[in-house]
């Protein structure tokens, strides 16, 4: 018995299953301490090798985390329920900068491209066995990316930059290695890593990027891999410059087995030039996401790496969804040969909304983040209190607690949506929220 909760089941996967359908439900709460595992197989009246097994299957999908002989318990953010819970709900009349969305305004209507697409369809379909990435899009995808410095590899095309990361790991991971992660970072990645059995490691950032010393201790410490946003990075803004591009290649050059992955989602929306981390390891993963530039709803992604993780990524995305819609590949192609988002207005337009905010934060003592994309991060000293002030005000944020392990706190706003009339008195909400004192990095 754990509270009110039975844990029941013969078999480890009964046994799993239910543990996680509780975890899920609410039954059992983050941090809950779960029973021996010789007391539980005597509750059940099964081995404790069942129980044994149950509990590693939980911990491979992140639902619950073992500390020796201090047991196990359910994790404090499990992979069943994700950050995705942190978050703030936003009354009528509240305006919503929390949402990490692109402006509608800046996207491009995709009528004209997926008819094209459709038309091209109907004339030759496309039937099993037909090459799973278009080849103009290949060949417009390699032009970009070799113009961006990015080494020549082969290329895979997957559902978006999650589902390239996930697919990386998998390929050269297994349960128990260490991942080292931006901290603050994307939420999804943090949640991620830990459902799929693996450990994270955070790596503070700033403005520049992950810091050369944190990658150097993480990597020192056993972490088999590294996922950095070059640009754009969720929730801080930070871009990776020359300096530390620099920096940070040198760190891993001395760990060639490090699995390199990079996240380029901010193509498309950034005025900020691309410093490409890929070379130095024997195995890398450079993904670039069409979601933020051309719609959320476009999930597309252009992966390349090294020959064994393209390979490793295509042949097992073979035996599951076969292939990415060949219809949204040339939608995209389309898209993009027809110049239909104009990288460098859209990337004008989120520069102006952010730069509003941090000069308008600045001028009332409140130190802000964000030197590209779409978010702003704040350093607060109580987040807690700082969110639910600033809902009262009649703003919502994003706690920044979905985005973080060890740094400290902070809020995330959204700038894409602000206008230039709402900025001075979102200022003023955050500068009273946050209260008197002196502005703390999250570094």
């Amino acid at each position: 018995m754990l509270g009110e909760y039975l844990i029941e089941g013969r078999g480890a996967a009964e046994i799993a299953a239910g543990i996680e359908r509780a975890v899920g439900a609410g039954g059992l709460e983050p941090g809950q301490l779960l029973p021996p595992l010789r007391k539980l197989a005597d509750e059940l009246g099964v081995n404790p090798n069942t129980v044994a097994a149950a509990y590693r299957v939980l911990r491979e999908r992140g639902v619950i985390e073992t500390a020796g002989r201090r047991g196990s318990r359910v994790r404090s953010v499990p992979a069943t329920t994700g950050r995705d819970h942190i978050h703030v709900e936003v009354p009528d009349g509240v305006r919503d900068v929390s949402h990490g969305n692109p402006d509608p305004a800046l996207l491009p209507s995709l009528e004209r491209a997926f008819a094209a697409a459709a038309a091209r369809g109907d004339r030759a379909p496309v039937l099993y066995g037909d090459v799973a990435v278009d080849p103009e899009l290949a060949r417009l995808a390699r032009a970009a990316l070799h113009a961006d410095g990015v080494p020549d590899g082969p290329l895979a095309v997957v559902s978006g930059s999650l589902d390239a990361v996930e697919r990386v790991l998998t390929a050269h991971l297994r349960p128990g290695d260490t991942v080292a992660v931006e901290d603050p970072g994307w939420g999804r990645t943090l949640d991620l890593v830990p459902a799929l059995g693996l450990r994270t490691a955070p790596v503070p950032v700033d403005d520049e990027g992950p810091l050369p010393d944190g990658l150097r201790d993480a990597l020192r410490a056993g972490a088999r891999a590294l996922i950095v946003t070059d640009r754009a990075q969720n929730p801080t803004g930070a871009a990776v410059s020359a300096a530390r591009a620099h920096a940070l290649r040198a760190v891993l050059s001395d760990h060639p087995g490090t699995l390199l992955i990079e996240d380029d989602h901010g193509h498309g929306i950034v005025d900020v030039p691309l410093h490409p981390l890929a070379g130095v390891t024997r195995h890398w993963a450079f993904v670039r996401s069409a979601a933020k530039a051309y719609g959320p709803d476009l999930r597309l992604a252009v992966l390349t790496g090294d020959g064994v993780t393209v390979d490793r990524v295509r042949g097992r995305q073979r035996l599951g969804p076969g292939w990415v819609s060949r219809l949204l590949q040339r939608a995209l192609v389309r898209l993009w040969s027809d110049g239909a988002v104009d990288a460098g207005a859209v990337a004008a337009a989120y520069g102006r909304r952010r730069d509003g905010l941090l000069t308008a934060l600045a001028a009332r003592g409140v130190e802000a983040h964000g030197v590209s994309g779409m978010n702003v991060w704040v350093p607060v000293p109580d987040e807690t209190a700082v969110v639910a002030r600033l809902l009262h005000a009649g703003w919502a944020v994003a706690p920044g607690a979905r985005y973080r392990m060890s740094a400290p706190p902070g809020i995330r706003i959204t700038v894409s949506g602000l206008t230039e009339d709402e900025t001075g008195p979102l200022a003023d909400a955050v500068a009273s929220a946050r209260g008197p004192g002196p502005a703390r990095s999250y570094v």
